[in-house]
């Protein structure tokens, strides 16, 4: 088998659990789970598939939990393959994997793919930006940085690649659930464009400071700075239009316009209406910022 494990942070993940798994298994030595003390039956799945559950608490961060795994598990291959529990990956991207993996020259360290959506079970081809995302790299050659939202894989040594095949983030909860997550993520991405405007958070590890992000995620960032210094509330409109219409995003029928009006005009439309409300409030005073958000959303900055 090839060397590599695939590490996984689970919580209460049953509609998904096996699927994630039996695609890992294909080109995985282990498979690690990282778990939340979950209370369904995630774990006996797991167990029962082959893959060995770790315990941790979730203290509201993927990165930390994804970092205490790195520094944990009792890792031996040569690469870390990070997967969520409601992905998988196509087989044309699994069999790319065991075909170059084993043939990366040494100054390689990482590995992009592309992530592709589904959406009420259709997979989301038009009005789409393309996700680029280093998800395998070399163990002890790269860590998660921490970040409240649009967190990413870092490099610590060596450079990375593309390959071809890409994978999925097929999520089978329901539409409610869907709305319930994008509601709770809105106060995180409105933190994350509140800290470019006024500086909320703390600065960067010293660690993190000697690394670089990956060419496609230093992209995306900065394309974000951009998206944030557009007026509030017109950018979210201007951003569902060019998905929806620039980028034929209307082909895809009612489950295209649903996707875009949701995740590309309503989640951001909530997004700025929650930078309004603290701008409303506390004007631009960082601590008085701090102190709202830990008052009214549980968020210590």
């Amino acid at each position: 088998m090839y060397s590599i494990s695939t590490v996984i942070l689970t919580y209460n993940e049953e509609k998904h659990i096996e699927r994630c798994i039996k695609s890992a298994k294909q080109f995985s030595q282990d498979i690690y789970l990282v778990d939340s003390f979950s209370t369904d039956s995630t774990i006996a799945i797991a167990e029962s598939l082959g893959a060995k559950v770790f315990q941790n608490k979730w203290e509201n961060n993927h990165a930390k939990q994804f970092n205490w795994g790195l520094k944990n598990l009792p890792i031996k291959t040569e690469w870390i393959f990070r997967l969520d529990a409601d992905e998988y990956l196509t087989d044309e991207l699994i069999e790319e994997i065991k075909q170059k993996v084993p043939y990366l020259s040494a100054d390689i360290s990482g590995v992009v793919f592309e992530r592709k959506m589904y959406f009420l079970n259709t997979l989301m081809t038009k009005g789409m930006v393309q996700m680029n995302m280093l998800r395998l790299f070399r163990y002890q050659h790269g860590f998660c940085e921490d970040r409240w939202m649009d967190e990413h894989i870092v490099l610590t040594q060596g450079k990375s690649t593309q390959f071809y095949g890409y994978f999925v983030d097929h999520n089978l909860n329901p539409l409610g659930w869907w709305i319930q997550k994008h509601n709770n993520y809105s106060i995180r991405e409105a933190i994350d464009l509140l800290n470019l405007e006024y500086h909320i958070l703390a600065p960067k590890s010293d660690e993190a400071k000697l690394y670089e992000l990956s060419s496609d995620a230093q992209s995306k960032r900065n394309k974000k700075k951009k998206y944030a210094n557009m007026p509030l509330f017109w950018r979210s409109f201007f951003y569902f239009m060019y998905r929806y219409f620039l980028k034929f995003g209307f082909i895809q029928g009612k489950e295209g316009f649903l996707w875009h009006f949701l995740q590309g005009w309503w989640y951001r439309t909530l997004v700025d209406a929650k930078v309004y409300e603290v701008k409303r409030v506390c004007g631009d005073d960082k601590e008085k910022i701090r102190k709202y958000l830990y008052q009214n959303y549980q968020i210590k900055l």
